[in-house]
């Protein structure tokens, strides 16, 4: 059988402050800039989900779309959607909020609840220009 790569993109807006606390004050306003603001800054960010796998002979899905949405919303969306990632998101705690590390916490998140196909591909928007993506490597 072949593999098929099947995508859902959801999206959600979320704050967070790029701080190391390891690193001084000056360190930190000069590696981030506006991104190290005190009072937080936001995104609106979009996530695409790929999931692969052979198609199942008796429905043709790798997998069930509203089974992926339901667990993005469960895993993911519910956590973060208007939320900080510093202060509210237990996935993310004691971790730097980039996207870089964003998106391999909500892949962490992800691995092992899907009921069909594996988790193959995240990609993590911050804006139209910026954005990671990981493959559990």
């Amino acid at each position: 059988m072949p593999t098929v790569y099947v995508t859902r993109k959801v999206h959600f807006n979320a704050a967070h402050r790029l701080h190391n606390p390891d690193k001084s004050d000056a360190w930190n306003r000069e590696v981030f800039g506006k991104c190290n603001s005190p009072n937080y800054h936001g995104h609106n960010y979009v996530l695409k989900v790929t999931v692969a796998g052979e198609p199942d002979p008796e429905t043709g899905y790798v997998i069930d779309l509203g089974d992926l949405k339901r667990i993005l919303h469960e895993r993911i969306i519910d956590k973060v959607d208007h939320k900080n990632l510093n202060l509210d998101v237990d996935f993310m705690d004691g971790v730097l909020p980039s996207t870089e590390n964003f998106v391999v916490a909500i892949w962490n998140e992800l691995e092992g609840t899907l009921p069909s196909g594996r988790l193959h591909r995240l990609q993590l928007f911050e804006t139209e220009r910026n954005m990671a993506e990981y493959r559990g490597e």
